[in-house]
């Protein structure tokens, strides 16, 4: 069913429940797993370049690194890049030349203004990309997980 997984996180920890849920679903259906990582890029960050972008992009790359590692000891074929700019943007941009199936999210409330400035950016994913979008909502515990992998791995 699904053979090409685009796991999509911002480095946020809500973002990074995409990861587990991301490396069951591969496990499940022996699919490729890509994990990007984006940097997103507003004006507020546009205007503040400096020591805090560097910090960020560090630690943007040894998230990209740490999940690549994670992934593959779960035994999932994976693949990844860090990228900044607008998210929705980039997000539908890498579906179709990489072949995804799935697009795996993360999801982190936001209050009435955060949403009114940042605009609808799960309709336009869902409108720009020919592939099912899957928003993980709730974090799975370590011991929980490790159940969901240990089913996985004797099925």
């Amino acid at each position: 069913m699904y053979k090409h997984l685009l796991l999509a996180s911002d480095g946020t920890r809500e973002s990074l429940v995409t990861l587990r849920e991301g490396a069951l679903i591969a496990r499940r259906f022996e699919a490729t797993a890509h994990l990007l990582i984006i940097e997103p890029e507003t004006a507020s960050t546009r205007i503040a370049e400096s020591h805090c972008a560097v910090e960020r992009s560090a630690h943007s790359r040894e998230l990209l690194d740490l999940g690549l590692s994670r992934l593959r000891q779960l035994g999932v074929k994976s693949t990844g890049e860090l990228l900044r700019g607008e998210p929705v943007r980039l997000i539908s941009e890498r579906v179709g030349p990489l072949g995804i199936d799935l697009v795996v999210l993360g999801h982190r409330r936001q209050s009435f203004l955060d949403r009114w400035w940042s605009g609808a950016n799960g309709g336009y994913i869902v409108d720009n990309v020919a592939c099912s979008v899957l928003v993980v909502r709730d974090t799975i515990s370590d011991e929980e997980f490790n159940c969901h992998l240990a089913a996985a791995s004797a099925g």
